[in-house]
């Protein structure tokens, strides 16, 4: 491992969020390097919107803020930087409070302890890089925000010659409770088909240590969320790089408790004034994030990919 003045923002992250020893992750830190690229700068604020915050169910409001639970190991998405919660969900969601007159409260969680956390009123609503799908608007609201895909991320020079649609007998390392474990039970049954070996899949409680697995060559590739993938990329220096374009693109979506009519509406609403207004943008060009990614429209549990 490098020196911590020269270690990249996610192998930080990394060691100092250890979610899967037990334990949530809270109380982390790091020093994620804003300076060298995505992240620089201040974050613009919003404006209320009386109408909207009139939505906003009396038992939310009632202590003044929102309480969102959040997986701070995603970078550029969420992670933690000098002790405190930053990414662009982060700078979104504390827009989106700003709408409804209500501070934004992050509290660190694993990422599949989220949506149980909202079932259980832990957290008012999860905004932690949620891929729109049926199987979770079967238990919970989503409201969309942004659009991403899954990209495969090797070490430098694709060594093992690579690519998304031949992994069999690889060693590849995922973040446990996303889409993308998902797809490589996909890609494992294409693989016994074909009479190929399975893949090895090594799951990770925080995709911090996802990322570091790979820089530190004990698995052969990666598969993450295409903006995480990208900063991860550019953070390591040199050491990583993509194969192949994006795929299985898919909304994000803040998470609510399914049935939540009233706040569902105010969280659209929110959303879509700050996309109408211009602060939308300038959080995405903050974290590097204005490309294929931006939506016009934010909608209610949009159609699943």
């Amino acid at each position: 491992m490098k020196a911590l003045a020269l270690l990249p923002a996610f192998a930080l992250v990394g060691m100092t969020v250890a979610c899967g020893a037990g334990g949530n992750g809270a109380g982390s830190s790091g020093n994620a390097p804003s300076s060298q690229g995505a992240g620089a700068g201040t974050a613009p604020a919003a404006q209320k919107d009386a109408a909207l915050a009139g939505l906003v169910p009396a038992d939310i409001k009632a202590d003044g803020k929102i309480v969102i639970g959040q997986d701070q190991t995603y970078p550029p998405n969420e992670f933690v930087d000098n002790g405190k919660a930053t990414g662009f969900d982060v700078d979104l969601g504390t827009a989106i409070g700003q709408v409804l007159g209500l501070q934004a409260e992050f509290q660190n969680s694993s990422f599949d302890g989220i949506i149980p956390g909202i079932s259980a009123k832990k957290y008012e609503m999860g905004m932690s890089s949620f891929s729109v799908t049926a199987e979770r608007m079967q238990t919970v609201d989503m409201i969309s925000y942004y659009r991403a895909g899954t990209s495969l991320a090797v070490l430098k020079g694709n060594p093992d010659k690579l690519s998304a649609d031949d992994l069999c007998g690889k060693n590849v390392a995922v973040q446990k409770g996303t889409t993308q474990v998902d797809d490589l039970d996909k890609k494992n049954g294409a693989c016994t088909k074909a009479g190929k070996p399975a893949i090895n899949i090594t799951q990770f409680q925080a995709q911090t240590d996802v990322n570091l697995a790979l820089t530190a060559k004990r698995v052969q590739a990666e598969l993450a969320d295409s903006p995480v993938i990208d900063y991860a990329v550019k953070q390591t220096g040199g050491q990583l790089e993509t194969v192949g374009a994006p795929y299985d693109t898919a909304p994000y979506g803040i998470v609510v408790a399914k049935g939540s009519e009233q706040f569902d509406k105010a969280l659209q609403g929110a959303v879509q004034k700050l996309i109408d207004s211009g602060v939308y943008k300038q959080i995405l060009d903050k974290w590097g994030l204005s490309g294929s990614g931006a939506v016009t429209k934010s909608e209610i549990n949009p159609p699943a990919s």
